[in-house]
């Protein structure tokens, strides 16, 4: 029993249903595993009695007959959602001692469904860094290593991926604004999936840019994103961003028939300084596709060489909007002021101490690129871009292309603290190959595919058509059935 927590969420649910074991026993499984990897610093916030609490609760739902395919599943859930009467910090000083009395729709709708909650996850602070070193809780530690060398486990959802990675968990919610899911599982060797721009509710998740924002799971398998995505998405009046949509049966549409789908192979994601175990993989990778019956062939998406700057303009600058109800008044931090401070100083001690030095950067070229003498060249200009991004991928699709097939990240994972101190756009540029996608409001998934010479994981990135979920899972999943991917990180920790 206690390896319950090695398991998938299609493995665990077929157990509790045929009476193998309990959720209780699985949840605690699970427990014993997180206290056994502090090392890994993934939870910043456990609530075990909660968990021991759901779990018997699903118990009882399974034993009369109600059972969903997540009843009894136990989950990590990033710090970014907001959970009732726990602690949702999105890793920022600012928000300390923020219990919200709400639940945010995705996590609602988990546990609707019976899944169980472990805890909440660390993350990049507002979801804002590709490496899970901004987070006050201090860094996140890839479960993968290489010799002595700490890694970061990628970010903004570094702890959601180091907790699936090291069975911490049997899957966690993660949210995507530029690569935010893709990236961490690429470098974990777990699967990634960011939905379609309204596809999931992002009311109650503590927002970084809006327009680019989506949450999704990350798995030990495509089919285990399937179920968790199906219980995740909705329809939700509170969000106005949510699509008026049905929800189909994801699994339902794991057929394993991939024949006659076609797959675009982008010129442009071939980058000057990719390394050439990246490339090797990513010429393999379209070859089992091929053997699977897909057609793969070459496409051009004109514009990708302005995604990264477009996107380093439009994320700031919907980060320092949102950003700005964080002021020391309603809730979170307040700084101690001194004698005679007024209100602006409260502002700026209680800004100064409660964002860390990522969110003020990206505050600060958020505001520099909205102001009046800049939103014409930078904001409005970067608006175009995105434009002219989405059409590209429009006219692709149009032309009969169903999925898109590039690297998920530049390379394997970085060892902590070997970007710190270094000009910051040498970190964004681990975003090269994701930020279209969330330009677009595409669906991607990030799939591992196999190792590096260091024996690091790589993923593979597959980006669908708009609301193509269950075809771009097919395909995910006849990618990693080709695969074989069966590596787990050696248990050091």
């Amino acid at each position: 029993m206690s390896d319950l927590n090695k398991l998938t969420i299609a493995q665990a649910r077929d157990g509790l249903r045929k009476g193998d074991f309990t959720s209780t026993e699985l949840t605690e499984a699970c427990l014993g595993a997180i206290d056994a990897a502090g090392a890994l610093n993934a939870y910043s916030h456990k609530t075990p009695e909660k968990a021991r609490e759901m779990a018997a609760a699903a118990d009882k739902r399974i034993a009369a007959g109600d059972a969903p395919a997540m009843c009894g599943i136990p989950l990590g859930i990033k710090d970014l959602f907001c959970t009732r009467d726990v602690p949702s910090q999105a890793a920022s000083r600012i928000l300390e001692g923020f219990l919200p009395q709400y639940e945010s729709t995705v996590s609602q709708n988990l546990w609707d469904a019976g899944a169980v909650m472990l805890g909440k996850l660390s993350m990049d602070e507002f979801a804002m860094g590709s490496s899970n070193e901004s987070a006050c809780y201090g860094p996140v530690v890839n479960p993968w290593k290489v010799d002595d060398r700490q890694l970061t486990p990628g970010g903004s959802s570094g702890g959601s991926a180091a907790a699936v990675a090291a069975d911490l968990c049997l899957a966690a919610t993660g949210t995507d604004t530029g690569g935010s899911i893709r990236q961490p599982a690429a470098f974990t060797g777990t699967v990634g999936l960011k939905p379609t721009y309204g596809r999931v509710s992002r009311w109650g998740v503590i927002a970084f840019a809006s327009s680019l924002d989506q949450a999704g799971p990350m798995t030990k398998s495509v089919r285990d994103a399937a179920i968790m995505l199906g219980a995740m998405a909705s329809v939700d009046a509170k969000d106005s961003t949510s699509a008026e949509r049905p929800v189909p049966d994801y699994e339902a549409a794991l057929t394993g028939d991939i024949r006659g789908r076609r797959i675009g192979i982008p010129r442009e994601y071939r980058m000057e300084g990719m390394s050439d175990e990246i490339d090797a993989l990513w010429h393999k990778a379209a070859e089992m596709l091929r053997d699977a019956g897909a057609e793969v062939v070459d496409i051009t998406l004109p514009h990708t060489k302005y995604a990264l700057p477009a996107y380093y303009v439009i994320a700031p600058a919907e980060a320092s909007s949102n950003l700005a109800r964080y002021d020391g008044v309603r809730y979170g931090r307040r700084a101690r002021l001194g004698a005679g401070d007024g209100v602006v100083e409260m502002y700026e001690k209680t800004r100064a101490e409660g964002f860390g030095p990522e969110v003020q950067r990206r505050v600060m070229i958020g505001t520099y690129v909205l102001s009046a003498g800049f939103y014409d060249a930078y904001y409005n200009r970067a608006r175009k871009v995105r434009a002219l991004i989405k059409r590209d991928f429009d006219q692709v699709f149009a032309d009969g292309i169903d999925a898109i097939l590039t690297p998920a990240t530049p390379s394997a994972a970085f060892g902590l603290g070997e970007m710190s101190g270094k000009d910051p756009v040498e970190m964004y540029l681990n975003d090269v190959f994701t930020v279209t996608v969330n330009l677009a409001g595409l669906p991607g998934i990030s799939v591992p595919v196999g190792l590096d010479r260091q024996g690091l994981p790589l993923g593979m990135q597959l980006i669908g058509r708009p609301w193509d979920e269950g075809g771009l899972l097919n395909l995910a999943q006849s990618l990693e059935s080709a695969a074989g991917f069966a590596a787990k990180p050696s248990r050091w920790w």
